[in-house]
């Protein structure tokens, strides 16, 4: 293995690095004290593939340079959903991003596991790096998570960190914790169970999501015959609750009443409004996201994950961002959980 040097030049080397990435802890990269610099080469033919559609959220091959190793190939892309991309391409509707790059940085996924590689880069799969474009403060995400967390949640860690793309400084980035089975293994006593993404176990007319449905968004165990039946379960028992003392005996049954009762507290405390508990309508359907579900395998239990708070603290004191904005307060029904219009996105 050889080492790029950081500049725009190709080929060019120095030395063979320690490749301590190999061994590292994630830990180190994720310390709380430490900004570290990652440099990306990339050919100037992949970086133009990249910047003319970053919504289209596809990997080209690129060199990460980190401490003196350098891992060849890995997989850079863009990543964002529609928040990610607002006001950053030269597309002409902002709800649906499409042209080229206008802002100066975008958040970015690198994948270590390119191309069949079977490395990790201190443990890690895959590297997040969120741009905190809409993050004045650059603490949204850290913060957050770190909330999230000291109150037992489990969550993310974040730290930031610089970009430098062919010797260039990109800015600050959260470098954030990918959440997939090197997550589940490292915040969990059993890690080897199913991981969700932004599927709810019920559906919004109150049914119990079918198998496909569930695992449709998986994250673990997708390559091992897998059965969503502990989710399944757990929904199932939600619908046959027939009082408010059966619903309450049911999460008792399905998950640590401490770490759910501080979800819910942190998420509220930080005004999360674009987490699980804000649901968005889309012609008959309606969906929160930007959170993930664990099934402990061991214990049988269910764990909510928040996910994605660039957003969050918008509207600690005034409703400053009216798209997210939850216009219910806790424990508040206003219209008997039927959809309403509310905020700035089409009404």
């Amino acid at each position: 293995m050889t080492t790029t040097v950081v500049s725009g030049s190709e080929g060019e080397v120095i030395p063979e690095g320690n490749e301590g990435y190999l061994s590292g802890d994630s830990d180190y990269l994720f310390d709380q004290d430490a900004v570290h610099r990652l440099d990306i080469i990339i050919s100037s033919t992949n970086l133009e593939i990249l910047d003319s559609d970053p919504a289209a959220e596809n990997y080209v091959e690129a060199r990460l340079v980190f401490e003196g190793d350098t891992l060849s190939p890995v997989g850079l892309r863009y990543k964002g959903s529609i928040g990610g991309f607002v006001g950053c391409t030269a597309g002409p509707f902002w709800w649906d991003p499409s042209g080229a790059k206008t802002c100066t940085k975008l958040s970015m996924k690198i994948k270590v596991n390119w191309e069949g590689r079977t490395d990790r880069f201190y443990g890690q799969k895959k590297i997040q790096l969120h741009s905190m474009n809409s993050d004045p403060t650059q603490l949204h995400d850290r913060l957050g998570y770190h909330l999230f967390r000291e109150m037992g949640v489990p969550a993310p860690r974040s730290t930031h960190a610089q970009l430098y793309i062919n010797g260039d400084y990109v800015g600050l980035f959260a470098l954030i914790e990918q959440i997939d089975g090197r997550f589940t293994d490292y915040h969990f006593g059993d890690g080897d169970g199913n991981l969700y993404k932004e599927v709810w176990p019920l559906t919004c007319d109150g049914d119990v999501r079918s198998q496909s449905e569930l695992l449709s968004g998986l994250k673990t165990n997708e390559n091992d015959n897998p059965s969503a039946v502990i989710t399944q379960t757990f929904a199932q028992s939600i619908v046959d609750a027939s009082t408010d003392e059966d619903l309450k005996q049911v999460i008792r049954d399905w998950m640590s009443v401490d770490e759910i009762i501080a979800l819910a507290a942190v998420d509220r405390a930080i005004r999360a409004d674009d987490g699980p508990f804000h649901w968005y309508v889309n012609g008959n359907d309606c969906n929160p996201h930007n959170f993930y579900w664990y099934e402990q395998p061991n214990s049988g239990l269910v764990s909510l994950i928040p996910w994605d708070l660039d957003n969050a603290f918008d509207n600690i004191i005034n409703n400053t961002n009216s798209v997210i904005n939850i216009p219910d307060d806790w424990g508040e029904v206003s219209n008997d959980c039927e959809p309403f219009s509310s905020g700035g996105f089409f009404g």
